[in-house]
């Protein structure tokens, strides 16, 4: 679920840090991290240094999670499977885990922004990877005084997207990963249109080959909804208006997610005001999704714990030592 990019995070710390690594990528996806171990070799990492294990979650993933002589998993995936693995480390060696599991992440919108730079961003940060991204900006709060113009706007660019063979140049909206995910996000339309949000546009499979799902706009969404409380993993954007930015924090926090936000204002204040109370790993302002090898990147609350990137990636996977000695005499 993490795919490829993830992995390789993890792999890279891991041989900084204590030499070698282990890849275990979802049994969906194995050809990516097969082809990561060969361009590794073919730079030149020893043999033994990156290794690639396939398999599925339930038994390769579970041999890993189990073992005595591992000492530490990073995993990239759902909620559901983080609690798995955090289970498995204490019936084990108390291995250190550390997880970048599901997003519900809110992209708060005010209306003093850049319309044009938010719309784009806000597009973005839903329909990048077609919706398969941990820290999409699936819950998208738009301020009462440019919702409706939003709203439009967005529809427009969800309608714009061109599907079809991601190796077509001209292509930029793939298929989901497995028919089993296309349903359930079909399923979780379904249920936000018999719950009553409106459907903007698109809502069904595209094409009779291949996993496709049209790009989904959905407005007037009520925060009860399943589609506001549930990853739906695809391209279906939800859109609620606000009104104050008191009202729109609330709201964002409430779920049992935090791994991304994103705020859109000229407003620095009220940025630094909002982006401070959002309980989220990972704010953006004024764009989205924009991850730098420098910045520390992971969740609050469900979404897990522990940061890929930046410094804070290497404290979880060394140790601190501590060495006290008795001297006969001071030598300086």
């Amino acid at each position: 679920r993490g795919g490829v990019e993830g992995g390789v995070r993890e792999a890279v710390v891991s041989t900084q840090s204590t030499g070698t690594a282990v890849m275990k990528c979802a049994e969906q996806t194995p050809l990516t991290a097969l082809y990561v171990a060969k361009l590794a070799k073919e730079v030149g990492f020893p043999d033994g240094v990156i290794n690639v294990l396939s398999g599925f979650g339930h038994t390769a993933g579970g041999a890993m999670s189990h073992h005595m002589d591992i000492d530490k998993i990073g995993f990239t995936g759902s909620t559901e499977v983080g609690k798995i693995i955090q289970q498995a480390s204490g019936q084990s060696n108390l291995k250190r885990v550390t997880l970048e599991l599901g997003g519900k992440s809110p992209n708060i919108v005010f209306d003093d922004c850049d319309l044009e730079q938010a719309v784009g961003a806000s597009h973005m940060g839903l329909f990048f990877n077609v919706g398969q991204c941990c820290c999409a900006g699936s819950r998208l709060y738009v301020q009462e005084g440019i919702y409706e113009k939003f709203v439009g706007e967005m529809v427009k660019q969800a309608q714009a997207r061109v599907l079809g063979d991601p190796f077509d140049p001209r292509t930029n909206h793939g298929a989901q990963i497995d028919a089993t995910q296309l349903n359930k996000i079909i399923g979780l339309v379904d249920s936000g249109v018999k719950q009553g949000a409106s459907l903007q546009c698109g809502g069904g499979q595209y094409g009779d080959k291949g996993f496709y799902m049209e790009p989904t706009v959905f407005a007037d969404v009520k925060d009860d909804m399943d589609i506001s409380t549930q990853e739906i993993f695809g391209p279906v954007m939800q859109i609620s208006s606000f009104k104050t930015a008191e009202e729109v924090i609330e709201r964002a926090n409430n779920t049992n997610y935090g791994l991304a936000a994103g705020v859109f204002t000229k407003n620095v204040d009220k940025m630094y005001q909002v982006s401070s109370a959002l309980k989220a790993g990972h704010v953006w302002g004024n764009t989205y999704n924009v991850l730098v090898t420098q910045s520390p990147f992971g969740g609050y609350k469900e979404s897990g714990f522990g940061r890929d990137l930046g410094e804070y990636a290497l404290s979880s996977y060394t140790e601190v030592k501590c060495v006290t000695m008795a001297v006969p005499q001071k030598n300086s």
